[in-house]
């Protein structure tokens, strides 16, 4: 474990999600999904559901999870404080790997705001529907 200095870019809240930040540290444990469910004692769905960011753990399974992964609950849910190395660079990307990667940031962005958008339309439909608009 390190502090998250080395992994600030990789691991962080603006670039990772808990799911990407649960899956990659119970791959650094060499646990599998099936394993790591049955020793949380949850349905393997429990846990794809967690590392697909459809879904989050309670307080329990969380605090659970972060002790037999050896990393903070901090740097589960944020990417801060204790946790895993950012992994060994592959070497140089080319230039079309490199272009994919930068498309695929902007696809992310925009569906982070339209899921933003989509939350504000569902607000203000329930806020009609409430008031027989």
């Amino acid at each position: 474990m390190a502090e998250s200095s080395e992994a600030t870019g990789w691991f962080d809240a603006d670039v990772a999600t808990f799911g990407d930040r649960l899956a990659g540290a119970r791959e650094a444990a060499g646990l599998s999904q099936e394993q790591l469910a049955k020793r949380l004692g949850v349905r393997l769905t429990t846990v794809q559901a967690w590392e697909d960011d459809a879904s989050e753990p309670r307080a329990n399974r969380l605090q659970m999870m972060a002790g037999m992964l050896n990393v903070s609950i901090r740097w589960l849910l944020t990417g801060e404080g204790e946790g895993l190395d950012a992994p060994a660079s592959p070497g140089t990307l080319s230039d079309t790997a490199q272009a994919a990667l930068k498309d695929l940031g902007r696809i992310r962005a925009q569906m982070l705001a339209l899921a933003t958008e989509m939350g504000q339309m569902e607000k203000r439909l329930r806020h009609l529907l409430r008031n027989g608009e």
